[in-house]
């Protein structure tokens, strides 16, 4: 399989990844400007969540396309373990 492959989510993991960056940037603006910690934490803690959902879409993504052609040649009863390990997936 080549690494040189783009899914539909692609873009919009990287809008949310330079949403992301620009909010980081804000935050190290903050502290250079001694905003409270409460504040600057808050904001962290907001862009931890936006990369992780980025993380997460494209996993999920990666999961439902790539692994798809390879589940689809194998016999039904292997193909729901597959089923079931990319729907547990959604819970990391």
């Amino acid at each position: 399989m080549s690494d040189t492959h783009v899914h539909q989510s692609h873009p919009e993991i990287v809008k949310r990844l330079k949403r992301a960056e620009g909010h980081l940037r804000a935050i190290v603006g903050m502290i250079d400007a001694q905003r409270p910690c409460l504040d600057v934490a808050q904001q962290l803690h907001a862009v931890e969540k936006a990369i992780g959902q980025a993380k997460r879409t494209l996993i999920q993504d990666h999961l439902d396309h790539c692994l798809e052609h390879v589940s689809g040649a194998m016999p039904r009863e292997q193909r729901r373990s597959v089923e079931e390990f990319k729907e547990i997936t959604k819970y990391l």
